[in-house]
C-alpha cells in the first residue's frame, strides 16, 4: 500500500531539493492569496479606506513591478548568492506584514503604513522573483522544466482554490490585520525550505556598459521574443481590462450573490488545477512552440462567454463558469510552456536581467488596462467594455501566428525524445533557437 501511494508521487517530487524548493514556493503562494483579501479589508474594515484610499494602496502595491524590475535584475545577475538574497527578502516581507498586526495590537496602524508594507512587499517580491528563474534552473535540468513548472503552477493553483477561503475565514475569526501573521508564517516557510537547499548556482555576470538595458535589448533582438513579448503585453493589458469591471459587472448587471460570485472565480481555480496536471502531456504530444500558441487561444477564448452571458440564472451561470474553467486552465498551459521555453533559452550572465525586462514591460500594461476600462466602463457601458476587453484578448494569437514560436517543437538543451518536447530535433528550428519571453505575468490574471 505505502509503496503504491509512494508511486503516485511526482518523480521530481522525490528528489529532496526540488521537494523543499516546491514545498517553500506553496507555503508562500497559499500566503498570498490570503494577504490579497486581508490587506484590504484591513484598509476597509479597520481603517474605513474609500474608493480613493483603495486606489493609492493597489498603486503602491503594483509600482515596483514597473520601477525595479530591470535595476533588481541587473544587480541580482552580478551576485552569486541568488538564494541567500531569496531568503533575506523572505524574512524582511515576512517582518513588514507581522508589523500590521503588532500596529493594530498597539492601537497605531494607519493607511501610510499600509501603502509603505505594500510598496515594500511589492519591491522585495520584485526581487525574489527575479532570482527564481537562476536558482530554479540550478535545480533542474532544460528537459524537467516543464515538469517543474507544472508542478509549480499546480500549486499556484491550489493557492487560488484555497487562500481565499482561508483569508475569509481567518479575517472573519481573527480580524483582516491579524491574519496577516499568517502570511508572515509562510514566508518563513519559505525561507526555512530555501536554507535546507545547497544548488550550485551559475557565476555572476562581470560588470560592464550596458548593465540596465542589455536584458531589454535581448529580449527585443529577434523575432520568437518580440512575438511573444507582444502577444504577453496585448493579454495584459486587455486582461486587466476585463477583471476591472468583472466583479462589477457580474454583482450588477448579471446580479450574482457573493458566494455564487466566489463558486464562479473556485471553478476557474479547478481549472488551472487541471491545466497544471495535464500540460506535460499535451507539450510531450505537440510540442513547446504549439502548446504556447494553444494555450494563449485557450486562456482567452473561453473570456468571450462573460459578456455573452444573459437568460435565465443557471444559464448565465453556467457560462460564466464555463468561461472561467477554461480560461484558467489556458493560462497554465500558457505560462508554463512559455515559462520554460524561456528558461532553456535565454543566457545564464543575462537571465535576471532579461526576465526583468519583460516584467516590466508586461507589469507596465496592467494600470493602463485598469485605467481604460474605467474610462470605457463610465462612456459606454460596463457589458460593451468586456467585449472590447475579451475580444482584444483574443487578438493576441495573432502575434504567435507569423513568428518562428509555432515550429519550436522541443526545449534548448533538452534530449531530442525528452518529455518536455516530445517531438524529434528534427522539428526542431535550426541550430541556434531563438529565444522565448516571460508570459509568467499573464497568470496574474488573480490579482
Amino acid at each position: 500500500m505505502k509503496a503504491g501511494l509512494s508511486a503516485r508521487v511526482p518523480l521530481l517530487l522525490r528528489e529532496t531539493a526540488f521537494r523543499r524548493f516546491w514545498a517553500g514556493q506553496t507555503a508562500s503562494l497559499i500566503g498570498d492569496q490570503i494577504s490579497l483579501i486581508a490587506v484590504p479589508l484591513a484598509a476597509v474594515l479597520v481603517l474605513g479606506a474609500g474608493a480613493a484610499e483603495m486606489g493609492w494602496l493597489k498603486t503602491a502595491e503594483l509600482l515596483p513591478a514597473l520601477l525595479l524590475n530591470i535595476p533588481a535584475g541587473s544587480w541580482a545577475d552580478r551576485r552569486p548568492d541568488r538564494r541567500r538574497i531569496m531568503i533575506a527578502t523572505d524574512l524582511a516581507r515576512a517582518a513588514l506584514l507581522v508589523s500590521l498586526p503588532v500596529a493594530y495590537a498597539l492601537d497605531a496602524l494607519s493607511l501610510v503604513q499600509l501603502y509603505v508594507v505594500a510598496f515594500g512587499v511589492g519591491a522585495l517580491t520584485v526581487l525574489f522573483e527575479v532570482c527564481h528563474a537562476t536558482l530554479f534552473v540550478a535545480l533542474l535540468p532544460a528537459e524537467r522544466f516543464v515538469q517543474g513548472n507544472s508542478l509549480l503552477n499546480g500549486s499556484r493553483s491550489l493557492s487560488w482554490l484555497t487562500g481565499p477561503s482561508i483569508g475569509g475565514l481567518l479575517v472573519q475569526t481573527l480580524t483582516a490585520p491579524v491574519a496577516l501573521l499568517v502570511d508572515g508564517l509562510t514566508y518563513l516557510a519559505s525561507a526555512g525550505c530555501l536554507a535546507r537547499i545547497r544548488p550550485e548556482e551559475p557565476a555572476p555576470a562581470p560588470p560592464g556598459k550596458g548593465q540596465f538595458t542589455e536584458g531589454m535589448r535581448w529580449m527585443l533582438k529577434d523575432r520568437s521574443m518580440r512575438a511573444v513579448t507582444a502577444a504577453a503585453g496585448t493579454v495584459q493589458f486587455f486582461n486587466f481590462m476585463f477583471h476591472t469591471l468583472f466583479v462589477l459587472y457580474a454583482t450588477t448587471e448579471l446580479g450574482l450573490s457573493p458566494g455564487v460570485l466566489g463558486a464562479v472565480l473556485g471553478a476557474g481555480a479547478v481549472g488551472g488545477l487541471l491545466g497544471a496536471v495535464c500540460t506535460t502531456r499535451v507539450v510531450g504530444r505537440f510540442g513547446i512552440g504549439p502548446s504556447i500558441v494553444v494555450g494563449f487561444a485557450g486562456f482567452t477564448l473561453p473570456l468571450l462567454l462573460i459578456p455573452m452571458a444573459q437568460g435565465p440564472r443557471p444559464l448565465v451561470v453556467g457560462m460564466l463558469v464555463a468561461g472561467e474553467f477554461l480560461s484558467c486552465a489556458g493560462v497554465m498551459l500558457t505560462d508554463i510552456a512559455a515559462s520554460s521555453l524561456q528558461l532553456a533559452m535565454i543566457p545564464e550572465a543575462i537571465r535576471s536581467r532579461v526576465l526583468g525586462a519583460c516584467r516590466t514591460l508586461n507589469h507596465g500594461f496592467r494600470p493602463l488596462g485598469a485605467m481604460t476600462a474605467g474610462a470605457l466602463g463610465t462612456a459606454i457601458g460596463l457589458r460593451p467594455t468586456l467585449w472590447i476587453a475579451t475580444a482584444g484578448a483574443v487578438l493576441s494569437v495573432v502575434w504567435l501566428l507569423p513568428s518562428p514560436v509555432p515550429r519550436i517543437r522541443t526545449l534548448p538543451g533538452a534530449p531530442a525524445h525528452s518529455p518536455a518536447g516530445g517531438a524529434t530535433a528534427a522539428d526542431s528550428p535550426p541550430a541556434a533557437p531563438e529565444p522565448g519571453t516571460e508570459v509568467s505575468p499573464a497568470s496574474d490574471r488573480r490579482a
